[in-house]
């Protein structure tokens, strides 16, 4: 994420987050299968025969939209607790929100997130931008959110495409109708908050976590770095799911029921169900982790408003995100040349394993290393669910991911990605995915 800040944040609510960029990605690859579970349990087909009923004739993305790119909406709602303790989300805010760019031609997504607690003005009045949602719905969301951002509006006066709300307890819902996950941990997590029934112990090691452990193990941010390494967690934990559902939605025929069950309870979409299939179709190839990534508008500031403290956006930031959202999606090209004058010894890499296949990182690492690299690291990925072998580059120019790709002798997918945290080194990671391993003795 990249928030850039000279301020404390105001006082954040006990309330729970939904993860960054849970709507959009649970959307295109869980309610395809929600469909297709659907059919099963109402026409009583088989899974093979339901799969070929919804893919036989997938519009392209192009021809279901009938543009080549388009603007999503996407929101996070919280809940409250009433004095029966029971939860309501009734006039809930948005939690989480943020604007998608899917372009169809370059097969690219791009995402841009604004915080809860940007100043805006909603109604006429001062106040947080997560407001507009409580106060109008989607309607006012739209208008108050496409405003700030200063995307254009169409005939009916609406900047964006299409909209989809997650209520707060997508993530539980899913993770316990897919039988649970399992999370690598990585160290001792303790937090209890009887208020917001949040109560999170983990050791580390590898936790079987079922959907309210989960969604606490995302909302947990009492650590050294806390927000940022909360961020960490909830795309580790997101990038889990859609390697379960990407690697099991085949075979997975006992939770095909409650998938369905999921997206009618907790996801609010104008998305048709051909619109749905042309998503998932067109991106299903796409490297989670690029997906995953959001950058943020950061701020400068905190104001003080009749509704509370609302932090000032960062006007430079916000346009330069806006203008990428806005301008041509393309895959970035080295030059030829410019990748043969890439010096393996100035290039420090860090290699994951994200196959599961035992040895698959050492493996990768010393045939860099013989070849002149400086191996920085070698460990494992955040799960063992990557398809495809991926390469990060913090650099401006992908020089150096096409001259490593060159030298694995493998297609490998190279991600241009903004350094983690200030304190990341210039290091190339290199994820090796099951297409690599399956390659190699």
């Amino acid at each position: 994420m990249n928030e850039r800040n000279s301020a404390a944040p105001p006082q954040r609510s006990r309330r729970g987050l939904l993860t960054y960029g849970l709507a959009s990605l649970l959307v295109a690859v869980g309610i395809f299968m929600g469909v297709v579970a659907d059919r099963m349990v109402q026409r009583h087909e088989t899974l093979p025969e339901a799969i070929v009923q919804q893919i036989v004739r997938v519009p392209t993305a192009q021809e279901a939209f009938h543009k080549d790119r388009v603007y999503l909406l996407l929101l996070g709602i919280d809940y409250d607790y009433d004095v029966h303790d029971q939860p309501f989300s009734s006039h809930a805010r948005s939690d989480t929100i943020m604007a998608a760019g899917l372009d169809f031609a370059a097969k690219q997504a791009r995402l841009v997130s604004v915080l809860r607690d940007t100043d805006a003005t909603v109604n006429g009045r001062e106040t947080k931008i997560n407001a507009a949602y409580s106060e109008g719905g989607v309607k006012l969301a739209d208008a108050v959110i496409g405003n700030f951002l200063g995307l254009p509006a169409d005939a009916r006066g609406r900047h964006f495409d299409r909209y989809v709300v997650v209520r707060v307890n997508a993530m539980k819902d899913l993770v316990d109708a897919i039988g649970g996950i399992d999370v690598p941990v990585t160290e001792t997590l303790n937090y209890d908050d009887n208020w917001g029934h949040l109560h999170i112990h983990f050791k580390p090691g590898l936790v079987h976590m079922n959907g309210e452990q989960a969604q606490g193990y995302v909302r947990f941010r009492h650590d050294e770095c806390s927000d940022p390494c909360r961020t960490k967690r909830q795309q580790q934990v997101v990038r889990i799911l859609l390697d379960k559902l990407k690697r099991d939605r085949v075979n997975d025929l006992i939770h095909g029921g409650a998938l369905v069950d999921v997206f009618r309870r907790d996801v609010d979409t104008n998305l048709s169900p051909d619109e749905i299939k042309a998503l998932a179709w067109t991106f299903k190839d796409t490297p989670t982790a690029s997906l995953l990534h959001a950058d943020t508008i950061g701020y400068v500031g905190t104001k003080q408003t009749l509704d509370g403290e609302t932090v000032v956006p960062d006007e430079q930031q916000r346009a330069t995100l806006v203008a990428g959202l806005l301008g041509p999606y393309t895959a970035a090209k080295a030059l030829p040349s410019g990748v043969a004058a890439v010096n393996p010894s100035a290039v420090h890499v860090v290699v994951e394993n994200g196959s599961g296949v035992r040895g698959a990182a050492t493996q990768v690492a010393e045939m860099l290393r013989s070849r002149g690299y400086v191996i920085d690291a070698v460990g494992d990925a955040d799960s063992y669910g990557y398809d495809t072998t991926q390469i990060e580059d913090a650099s401006a120019s992908s020089e150096r991911g096409a001259r490593l790709r060159a030298d694995l002798g493998f297609a490998a997918a190279v991600l241009t990605t903004p350094k983690r945290s200030a304190k990341d080194n210039d290091a190339v990671r290199i994820v090796v995915g099951r297409d690599y391993a399956s390659k190699t003795p």
